[in-house]
């Protein structure tokens, strides 16, 4: 409990992590930016394809298809709900939010609420990892989603100074959003401790969701400013240096 504990904070500081880099350059470039978000979006695919979906296959017994079919499509249809209901990054960057200078307060506010709500079901995937009991793929989907959380806590900054927001309430409202993830990462623990019987579903779920924020948000956004081939060079390379951990420690 310790360690996931733990996890769970280095998961939210991450987002505080990625606050700080933001209030130290403000304006930070796209093609830096893509680079990381598409180095964050090769790990979280590893994450989710060798710590939660192939796992969930193998706890599934006789119905794993089924169970971890279902799974991936309710995780990506949830957070194809959430999208309806709130907007996330391609739906919001390239707004008023980028263009510092008239930036709503209003949309910028919802930008950060966007992030705060998504950040929830990343949470989960990453207490749903532990309660599996597989320490080396939980901690390969924590890393994956730590560093999908940087590039996010950097974008948030600029666009709230911008519209007013003074420097202590920005941080605090990055923080807030590392916090949901904390939450969630307990709830994903704590749902798959209870009963075991929903791991094989619950796992797949996670890694669907997963999926659907590499598939619907970082990639759209990583290929939207003209460095889309460093962008898919540097989520290969991602990808790899996971699949090497996932070797060496399994």
């Amino acid at each position: 409990m310790k360690l996931v504990l733990l996890t769970a904070l280095g998961v939210g500081a991450s987002t505080i992590f990625g606050a700080l880099i933001g209030f130290s350059f403000k304006k930070i470039s796209h093609k830096f930016s893509d680079i990381v978000l598409s180095f964050a979006a090769g790990v979280m695919l590893a994450a989710a394809v060798l710590g939660l979906i192939l796992p969930s296959l193998e706890y599934g017994g006789k119905f794993a298809l089924i169970f971890t079919i279902s799974g991936i499509f309710a995780g990506a249809l949830c957070l194809n709900l959430i999208d309806k209901l709130v907007p996330h990054l391609h739906k919001l960057i390239g707004s008023d939010i980028e263009s510092h200078n008239n930036a709503n307060l209003s949309k910028v506010l919802l930008f950060v609420l966007a992030i705060a709500i998504h950040n929830l079901p990343e949470g989960v995937a990453a207490g749903v990892g532990f309660g599996s009991g597989d320490t080396s793929h939980a901690f390969i989907i924590a890393g994956g989603i730590a560093l999908q959380n940087i590039p996010e806590g950097m974008v948030i900054i600029g666009p709230m100074l911008s519209a007013g927001v003074s420097p202590k309430r920005t941080f605090i409202c990055a923080m807030a959003t590392g916090v949901v993830e904390v939450i969630g990462t307990l709830i994903g623990y704590f749902a798959v401790s209870v009963s075991t019987a929903v791991l094989p579903f619950a796992l797949a779920f996670a890694g669907g969701t997963m999926l659907y924020v590499i598939s619907d948000e970082m990639i759209p956004e990583t290929h939207a400013h003209g460095s889309e081939r460093g962008a898919t060079y540097a989520l290969l390379f991602g990808f790899a240096i996971m699949l090497i951990f996932d070797t060496l420690l399994g």
